[in-house]
């Protein structure tokens, strides 16, 4: 047990700092008193939401699961989800009637919003508040960052991108009000930057980036002292998480060598991003693993793709880009392709459910008090329809998540029912949001009620 065990505890908002960095600490023994009034506030896990988003649906056929209620059996898409699956429910039958006319753009923009986007080239755009940011106003109150936007394109494109719809619909996921989009964030070095802090302007980044200089360097008479005041037990807990942040900078300081070194520059790729898709991803998902775990933010938003994405993934063996794929006019080996990258893209969620699955907090993991939503706003893309939206939802939400089951809805069902249902579990309480009509009580039942 640690040392602050009986004696005066460590405040949850702790933080390492030196040299203009800011480390933030993960859950300690140290921080949760016994015998005191505090104890049980303090013990209470905290609530955290997160959003993924997959570009241009999926192959529904190869998406669904067979068989009944309990999720015994997993489609091709999903296979990947195995080893988690107990944490997992695969919900049928969504749709988002705000998205239609059907397009890119209003799959992308209504995902999170429920709303229907206003039908313009310019800058008088209109769509809604996202259900991300309405968790943010009460989880965000109490963090460093109220929510964290996070992409995986670095390309913000302007003016007219789908049937007359500005790009500012395909570009953002999180809107903070009908008129504000917020801009998310692809570059895994800026992203590492305002979770830690390590200098702010173009210059100072290039500095850092010839110093190869470490944040744990900048706190580590800091974290000495704490090291001396912890338990064996709370000092494990440090060394392992420090070891996670020390790996991530690794990671983006190779990517920026790799590329540095590079005598052809790329202007589409900034330094720190590394060349492969798979990689890139997996290191944004690790830095949504520190952001939670350091309690950093509680709200997080992550677009694997934008809408009509020309990109390929040669990870999958599948050499066409992606949108002409989702055209695919039923042609059934265009079909099998889209539903390789669809299962490539799950794979990466499923690798970071086990990541959160395997990290230790409180009396249970990250995933144990996390709830992830994960899907598209679009359901078949040769078609261009809402309905029948591929969507996952993951995690525990402090124990009151009940996981391995497949919610099949008879009739088509808002995605704002769900959205609602997960602002509910997370402690945001709200009587409607968007279209929503009830909520979907029926994933945090035992099986058979």
């Amino acid at each position: 047990m640690s040392t602050f065990t009986t004696r005066r505890s460590l405040p949850r908002r702790t933080f390492l700092r030196g040299m203009g960095a800011t480390l933030a600490l993960p859950l300690l023994d140290a921080m949760v008193p016994a015998a005191t009034a505090a104890a049980k506030t303090l013990a209470t896990p905290v609530r955290r939401l997160g959003y993924v988003f997959m570009p241009m649906g999926a192959d529904i056929t190869r998406w669904t699961p067979p068989g009944g209620d309990k999720l015994d059996e997993l489609s091709p898409i999903l296979s990947s989800l195995a080893p988690v699956k107990q944490h997992v429910s695969v919900v049928s039958n969504l749709e988002i009637k705000n998205a239609y006319p059907g397009t890119h753009a209003t799959s992308n923009a209504s995902f999170l919003s429920c709303a229907k986007a206003k039908h313009t080239e310019s800058t008088d755009y209109f769509l809604g508040t996202t259900v991300d940011q309405l968790a943010a106003q009460q989880l965000g109150r109490d963090t460093q960052l109220p929510s964290l936007e996070m992409a995986m394109d670095m390309m913000q494109t302007v003016g007219q991108c789908d049937n007359g719809y500005a790009c500012v619909y395909q570009n953002n996921l999180s809107w903070s009000s009908p008129t504000t989009p917020l801009p998310a964030e692809a570059h895994p070095r800026l992203v590492f930057e305002q979770l830690f802090g390590e200098g702010g302007t173009k210059a100072e980044r290039k500095a850092a980036l010839r110093k190869r200089a470490s944040l744990l360097d900048f706190v580590k008479d800091d974290l000495a002292r704490l090291e001396r005041a912890l338990g064996p037990a709370d000092r494990a807990k440090v060394s392992h998480y420090l070891e996670t942040v020390r790996e991530v900078e690794r990671r983006i300081q190779k990517a920026e060598a790799g590329v540095a070194e590079n005598p052809l520059r790329d202007l589409d790729r900034p330094i720190g991003v590394p060349a492969s898709y798979a990689e890139h991803a997996r290191l944004m998902f690790d830095l949504q693993v520190l952001a939670m775990q350091g309690d950093v933010t509680r709200v997080i938003t992550f677009q694997l793709a934008r809408e009509t994405s020309n990109r390929t993934y040669p990870d999958t063996g599948v050499s066409d880009p992606h949108h002409p794929l989702s055209h695919h006019g039923n042609d059934p080996e265009k079909v099998a392709r889209m539903a390789k990258i669809n299962q490539f893209h799950v794979s990466l969620f499923a690798e970071f459910l086990g990541k959160l699955a395997a990290t230790k907090e409180g009396n249970g993991t990250l995933l144990d008090h996390s709830l992830y939503l994960y899907g598209s706003g679009m359901g078949n893309p040769n078609q261009h329809d809402h309905i029948n939206l591929p969507i996952i939802v993951a995690g525990g939400a402090g124990g009151v998540m009940k996981g391995g089951r497949h919610i099949r809805h008879a009739k088509p069902t808002p995605l704002a029912n769900l959205h609602l249902t997960l602002l509910d579990k997370a402690g945001v309480r709200l009587d409607k949001f968007a279209d929503s009509d009830g909520k979907m009580n029926e994933l945090f039942q035992p099986l058979g009620i």
